[in-house]
């Protein structure tokens, strides 16, 4: 399988973990669902992410859902979430993934560093415990994580850490953050690969500030890579279009607590996966939720039938 670089672009779609209705994994259902993904024209795939709930299992349930869909994913590259607490897990999990055949694994910082001089320190150290031959993705996601990585304590991160390739982008406000990165590499910094989060509410601008596509979940991901496609091809006034056929269900995703359970609802109803189960604790949607995104489905495929 293919590692990831710094010109590794397109659609890295982030994987929901499925479960039974009893909370085991499903096991049938991650084939199916990375065959939804990649059949949705996904270029890669991120599991264990925030959205993927690695928090909720164990240190061997997260080997065996990465087992899995590499399996299922063939030569295609997968990226797996190592994120823990402690260097340790961290460790492990890395070690164990890329030598199943990962493509790199993604880092979040931990909650606790708060300063520039912590947050270079952690990322030297999780280069020292996988190796410097693992490519990372650092995952700047402040809204989840509470940690503010300044454009400067990334920029020394870096150029500090070769084995960081890729940036996932999940500032919010963050755009300001892409131009000053590509900025930096216009003056000489070495490029990474920027892919970007937070459900796609912002990928066509993301894509005109310097993004290379999209590393995060949706419930249609041939949106993303529509929209990363006709950006990259400079057909801004189709993307745009496009995107905001999906823009209700894109808001709709963002609310806090239920995210998940929307997304979750959406891939049964497409055939991705059997049970829209969270591992508690988690929400169910109710009925009047339902209701609202069926609504917006209806009236997203009357719009896309309206630009074709």
């Amino acid at each position: 399988m293919p590692l990831i670089t710094a010109d590794s672009d397109g659609v890295f779609v982030i994987a929901v973990t499925p479960f039974t209705e009893t909370g085991a994994i499903d096991t049938a259902s991650i084939d199916s669902v990375t065959d939804f993904y990649f059949e949705s024209g996904a270029d890669g795939l991120t599991i264990l992410g925030m959205m993927g709930e690695a928090p909720k299992l164990t240190q061997a349930e997260a080997m065996e859902v990465t087992r899995l869909t590499l399996k299922r994913a063939g030569d295609r590259p997968v990226v797996v979430g190592v994120s823990a607490v402690g260097l340790a897990a961290i460790g492990e999990l890395s070690n164990a993934a890329m030598d199943m055949g990962a493509a790199g694994v993604m880092v979040a910082p931990p909650p606790t560093l708060r300063t520039n001089e912590q947050i270079i320190t952690y990322y030297a150290q999780v280069v020292t415990t996988i190796g410097a031959d693992v490519p990372i993705v650092l995952q700047d996601f402040p809204l989840s994580t509470g940690v503010q990585i300044s454009t400067v304590a990334l920029g020394q991160t870096i150029e500090a850490n070769p084995s960081i390739v890729m940036l996932k982008h999940e500032d919010w406000p963050g755009l300001a953050k892409i131009s000053a990165l590509r900025e930096a590499e216009a003056k000489g910094r070495r490029r990474i690969s920027i892919l970007c989060g937070n459900g796609g509410i912002f990928l066509p601008e993301e894509m005109a500030r310097g993004a290379d596509g999209a590393m995060t979940g949706f419930g249609y991901p041939e949106m993303m890579v529509d929209v990363c496609r006709l950006m990259a091809s400079g057909e801004h006034d189709r993307a745009q279009d496009i995107f905001e056929a999906y823009l209700p269900l894109v808001r709709y995703e963002q609310q806090p607590g239920i995210g998940l359970a929307v997304r979750k609802h959406v891939l049964v109803k497409r055939g991705a996966i059997k049970s829209a189960t969270q591992r508690m604790p988690g929400l169910i949607l109710a009925p009047t939720a339902i209701a609202e995104v069926e609504r917006m489905i209806s009236r997203q495929r009357k719009r896309l039938a309206e630009l074709a």
